[in-house]
């Protein structure tokens, strides 16, 4: 199963897809503030989500995982 991870540490603001929601290849699935720069982290590939592990407001480190797809 494809994982989404964070490339840098910071909090994560908006998570713009929902469990279940098919998403596009390049499709923006968060927002991620680090260094007061907000950042977008693409899907690498489409898929549905099957899992979302974080909420907004949570900090998350360089490699956590962020959603999954299937």
């Amino acid at each position: 199963m494809p994982e989404i991870k964070a490339h840098m540490a910071g909090t994560i603001l908006d998570i713009p897809v929902e469990v279940g929601q098919t998403v596009a290849e390049g499709q923006d699935v968060a927002c991620l503030e680090s260094m007061k720069m907000q950042m977008f982290i693409q899907a690498d590939e489409a898929g549905t989500v099957k899992l979302i592990k974080v909420q907004p407001g949570d900090f998350v480190n360089e490699g956590d995982t962020i959603l999954e797809l299937s």
